[in-house]
C-alpha cells in the first residue's frame, strides 16, 4: 500500500483554489485523477465517504506557535 504526499508552500489563494478544484472533482465526477509529485493517482469514490477534519494548535518556546488543519477523506473504491 502506497502513501503519497504532496507538500509545498503556497499562498492562501492558491490553497483555496486547490481545495475548490478537489471539491469540484468530488461533486462532478464518478472518478478523477489527482497529481501528487511525479505521479497521477486515479480515485473512484462512491456516493458516500467518510470525512474527518482536525485542528491542532501548538506552542513552543523554541519553534513558536503553529496551527494545523487536517482534512482526511476515505472510502472503498467503486467497482
Amino acid at each position: 500500500m502506497a502513501k503519497d504526499l504532496d507538500e509545498n508552500e503556497m499562498s492562501l489563494e492558491e490553497a483555496a483554489q486547490r481545495l475548490e478544484a478537489l471539491a469540484a472533482e468530488l461533486r462532478d465526477e464518478d472518478t478523477f485523477d489527482i497529481d501528487i509529485e511525479n505521479r497521477t493517482v486515479h480515485l473512484s469514490p462512491p456516493s458516500t465517504i467518510a470525512m474527518e477534519v482536525g485542528v491542532r494548535e501548538t506552542s513552543s518556546l523554541l519553534r513558536g506557535a503553529r496551527e494545523t488543519v487536517t482534512v482526511k477523506m476515505d472510502w472503498k473504491p467503486q467497482s
